[in-house]
């Protein structure tokens, strides 16, 4: 804001705290405004039904990623199992205490 003021810019300089969701009525914050949801997409797109139709295409990305997660979330627990099974199970499945406590906590 200082920089452009002192080289005699012409620009009305506006500053803003954009939050992609939630509510904020009283966006005048003083030295600056905080828009929220339906205000913060309007102000950036001058649209102000954004905000309804941004939300369906992001809801598809938004499953695709949380399918993506859960698949390799799931992964990584079999991963983990296995190697703990592998290192700590008795032969009938049964947990290896003595070996998990000495390994976690023996010297």
């Amino acid at each position: 804001k200082k920089t452009l003021r002192t080289s005699n810019s012409q620009l009305t300089i506006v500053a803003v705290n954009g939050c992609c969701y939630g509510r904020d009525n009283k966006p005048d914050k003083g030295s600056y405004f905080k828009y929220c949801g339906q205000r913060f997409w309007e102000f950036i797109s001058g649209d102000s039904e954004l905000f309804i139709e941004i939300i369906e295409p992001l809801g598809y990305k938004a499953k695709e990623k949380n399918d993506d997660f859960v698949k390799s979330y799931s992964q990584m627990i079999n991963i983990f199992a296995r190697e703990f099974s592998n290192i700590f199970c008795k032969d009938n499945g049964d947990i290896d205490w003595n070996k998990l406590v000495r390994f976690n906590s023996g010297t």
